[in-house]
């Protein structure tokens, strides 16, 4: 069951599946000019519409399941198959069907899992992990944007 109410169900639409369809969008220089939207600053950072430089490649975002953060889980190709985990992810596609593949990002120097939640996990240079996910849209209702990075 998803947080949506009726009119949105009836209409067959996903404020959440929307935010990172956009965010996809401007990840791979095709963005819709009409954003208006709480991420609208990381989507314009990240389009380079500001007048800062611009090297930014992904707008880091939180999701959450009714009212708590989601966190993904996956395993590093490593000898020692590492679990790692994030709250904080880089949506690399959506398909048709609201499913969306989520890149967990990290920080390099934060080598510590298991965060109990967003706040306690570094943030200050998030960067790809390689470490993909697959999630459903439907499932989520609120969706977080950090100012846009170069993660990858």
């Amino acid at each position: 069951m998803t947080c949506r109410d009726k009119r949105r169900i009836e209409e067959d639409t996903n404020c959440v599946a929307d935010i990172l369809r956009q965010i996809v969008d401007a990840q791979d220089d095709i963005v819709d000019d009409d954003c208006d939207i709480s991420c609208e600053q990381s989507i314009q950072d990240l389009r380079g519409d500001t007048t800062a430089p611009n090297s930014l490649d992904t707008v880091p975002v939180l999701l959450y399941c009714k009212c708590d953060p989601f966190k993904g889980y996956g395993v590093r190709n490593d000898q020692q198959r590492t679990v790692v985990d994030s709250f904080y992810f880089r949506v690399n596609s959506i398909d048709d069907d609201n499913c969306a593949t989520l890149e967990l990002l990290r920080d390099p120097s934060d080598s510590h899992t298991g965060a109990p939640d967003p706040t306690k996990q570094k943030t200050a240079n998030l960067r790809a992990t390689g470490i993909c996910i697959t999630v459903d849209l439907e499932c989520f209702c609120h969706v977080t944007c950090l100012p846009a990075i170069n993660a990858l």
